[in-house]
């Protein structure tokens, strides 16, 4: 299920510019979909397609895995930088890479820096789980990363401008609706057309054939 990317108000996206703590937004990540939704207050804002870790979910150090759990934005880093920029230890080299440049697979544009919230993921900050833009867009989608959650870059910069540090991201294997059904409720079946008895045929111009006698 889509939903429709809502209107922003300018307030809000001064809001999650500033230092304020977020506590309106939830980003919720279903590894089974390889999608983002974005809840302000409960109520839908947007999906993204993102790409978790290709070596599968943990919190293990030093595995490249994504971790799954509650966790918050500790750190946004990025803000005012072009697309594609690429940030090596967050910060910006000077260069930037076109959409899907071959051969190169950096950090770029913007990093949202989690901390874990529960007891098996609270290395999450220390292992630089991040939520962040790749010039890899063709493969967003698919589970390609090396632990981190990435989104295109023009998705990682609108969502950037929406949340908060303090916002909570929730990282889970099931699919959306199924985590979230009360924000996708099931589709209602089409009601079965009525059932009528076949009627005998009539040729134009000629009378129904009469019963032959026995």
């Amino acid at each position: 299920m889509k939903f429709r990317v809502l209107f922003c108000a300018a307030g809000v996206l001064s809001l999650a510019g500033c230092s304020q703590y977020d506590n309106r937004h939830v980003m919720h990540i279903s590894v089974a979909d390889q999608q983002l939704l974005l809840t302000d207050r409960g109520d839908p804002v947007a999906t993204y397609p993102i790409s978790t870790s290709k070596f599968g979910l943990s919190s293990r150090e030093g595995s490249y895995t994504t971790p799954l759990g509650r966790h918050r934005v500790a750190k946004k880093i990025g803000g005012g930088l072009p697309v594609g920029a690429v940030m090596k230890s967050r910060r910006f080299t000077g260069e930037v890479l076109a959409i899907n440049a071959p051969g190169r697979d950096p950090i770029v544009t913007r990093i949202l820096w989690l901390q874990g919230l529960d007891g098996h993921n609270r290395n999450s900050f220390a292992r630089n789980i991040y939520i962040h833009g790749t010039p890899e867009e063709r493969n967003i989608g698919l589970p390609v990363s090396y632990g981190c959650v990435r989104m295109k870059s023009r998705d990682v910069i609108e969502l950037y401008n929406r949340v908060g540090t303090g916002a909570r991201v929730d990282i889970f294997t099931e699919p959306l609706a199924r985590r979230l059904p009360k924000l996708f409720p099931p589709t209602a079946a089409a009601p079965a057309p009525p059932v009528t008895a076949p009627q005998p045929s009539v040729v134009a111009g000629e009378p129904p054939e009469s019963p032959r006698p026995l």
